[in-house]
């Protein structure tokens, strides 16, 4: 059987994680996760603590401070790789994306390198997002999906199974997108890479009620470094597209 791990970056999450984890666990016995906490001023980190005794497949890595979403993934991939999983699941903590997914992308992964978790592909979508969040996300899509001339839809998703194989090729020491940035970096990297890419329907389950955790900072960091991305491509003018298959 293949070692799988998901990966999950926590701020914040104590209302969360118990359920989540509870999910993750039942679906297959060589699921391991890994929590990445970035010091959670609520006790996420110490509620983890306390399900290790329950769950053994759970790890954690508690950082000193909020150091951001890209930085959390990397410090999850070199622990995968350096444990030997054989395949990564990137998930948020908080419950926006349903775990039955995830036995899904897993059994893709079978014939991809890349399975993306699309709301913007027909059979996905989002529920209890405000309209002028909907309307960011969207546009956001839209604007990179052009600018980098690639046919995924869905690029700044959080949802994603791969292969170790794609992340052994990408130099993390050149990544340097803190936020929602680093998602889109990583696709168009793997697609730079050749790596077979799917996106899979997902409905998305957003946190209307919640303290949205995107801020304009963040936006702007994506803008600029989708506008870096577009200039990398343009000036080695390769396509992103070849090797996407869309469901």
């Amino acid at each position: 059987m293949s070692k799988i791990i998901a990966i999950i970056p926590t701020y914040n999450e104590a209302g969360n994680i118990l359920p989540l984890l509870g999910k993750l666990f039942s679906l297959a016995s060589n699921i391991s996760v890994l929590i990445v906490d970035d010091s959670s001023p609520d006790g996420t980190s110490q509620i983890v603590i306390k399900l290790q005794r329950e769950y053994p497949k759970l790890h954690l890595i508690t950082r000193a401070c909020r150091q951001g979403l890209g930085s959390a993934y990397i410090e999850g991939f070199k622990y995968a790789l350096k444990k030997g999983y054989d395949i990564i699941i990137q998930m948020d903590a908080d419950l926006s994306h349903a775990p039955r997914e995830v036995l899904k992308m897993i059994a893709l992964i079978e014939r991809y390198d890349l399975v993306i978790g699309s709301r913007y592909i027909k059979g996905g979508g989002v529920y209890d997002w405000s309209y002028p969040r909907v309307l960011l996300s969207r546009w956001a899509n839209i604007f990179s999906k052009i600018l980098l001339r690639t046919q995924v839809y869905d690029l700044t998703s959080g949802f994603k199974c791969l292969r170790k194989n794609v992340l052994e090729e990408i130099d993390f020491q050149t990544i340097s997108s803190r936020g929602y940035a680093f998602q889109i970096e990583m696709v168009f990297r793997a697609l730079r890479k050749g790596f077979k890419v799917i996106e899979h329907p997902i409905i998305f389950q957003g946190r209307r009620y919640d303290k949205s955790k995107m801020s304009l900072p963040i936006v702007i960091e994506a803008f600029i470094r989708v506008l870096c991305l577009f200039f990398n491509r343009f000036s080695r003018g390769r396509n992103t597209g070849s090797n996407i298959i869309n469901k």
